[in-house]
């Protein structure tokens, strides 16, 4: 009650306080590398498949990335998996990483000390073959040296968020130029505009949101038009030099007057 002024990442955060605090909240978000985090269309990411086999993808593979930092229905992990059979039957091809920890980092957890990465696999587990499972990658929590090519290396990322707070890796997967369907949820709009820096889907119908994807994994001119718009728009907006920094230096500023 006694604040002069606050900082919000987003204005969808900001919009969560009431009034009077509202008012004193000024939206600047942490910011971006760009550089760092940009297109590499030369990227290469080896798995480690175990008994000494490893998988090289390049972007030549048809790959699938959904990133979360612990794997949970907060962060849309169940409607993803429900999407699966779908994406794999249609898409013989492709691979399916995903990224998280198999604790919980927002929403509670499932009783019985069971996991959810283990409920919703097993949900779908029975409507996809051994085949179609073998193409389906579990990486655990990735460091972040293997995490920026991994989005580099994405042909479609997939994001899904109930309405919270915005993840950094879907800003870092915008600047890294990735084609992007996410959920259409309120934190989302401030990023992505459907059809212009990504798609966006309902966020319990795992049926559009396969939908969409084999879509986009079909038709690499719509994955273009995406992918140089959600860079460009994370450049405006988010880059932390050019952007960001000189915004936050500035709230500094009117502190001090």
């Amino acid at each position: 009650e006694v604040a002069d002024a606050g900082i919000s990442p987003t204005h969808w955060q900001a919009s969560t306080f009431p009034e009077p605090f509202r008012s004193k909240i000024t939206v600047v978000h942490d910011g971006i590398d760009t550089q760092a985090v940009a297109p590499n269309p030369q990227v290469q990411l080896t798995l480690n498949q175990g008994q000494n086999q490893n998988l090289t993808l390049t972007k030549a593979d048809e790959v699938i990335t959904f990133v979360n930092r612990n794997l949970e229905p907060y962060r849309g992990y169940h409607v993803f998996m429900r999407s699966l059979p779908e994406l794999l039957r249609k898409r013989p091809k492709a691979r399916v990483l995903i990224v998280g920890g198999d604790d919980v980092s927002y929403g509670a957890r499932p009783e019985h000390g069971r996991k959810w990465k283990d409920i919703f696999a097993s949900e779908v587990r029975p409507k996809i073959s051994d085949e179609d499972w073998g193409r389906v990658h579990f990486l655990g929590n990735v460091p972040y040296q293997h995490f920026i090519p991994l989005l580099q290396l994405s042909t479609v990322h997939v994001y899904l968020t109930y309405p919270f707070v915005l993840s950094w890796s879907l800003l870092e997967a915008m600047s890294a130029g990735c084609a992007i369907v996410a959920s259409d949820t309120q934190p989302l709009h401030e990023a992505i505009k459907d059809g212009e820096t990504g798609k966006l889907v309902n966020f319990f119908d795992h049926a559009q949101l396969a939908h969409e994807v084999c879509n986009l994994l079909a038709d690499p001119i719509a994955r273009q038009h995406l992918s140089q718009n959600a860079r460009k728009f994370a450049q405006e907006h988010y880059d932390l030099k050019a952007v960001c920094l000189p915004q936050q230096l500035a709230w500094v500023e009117t502190l001090t007057e």
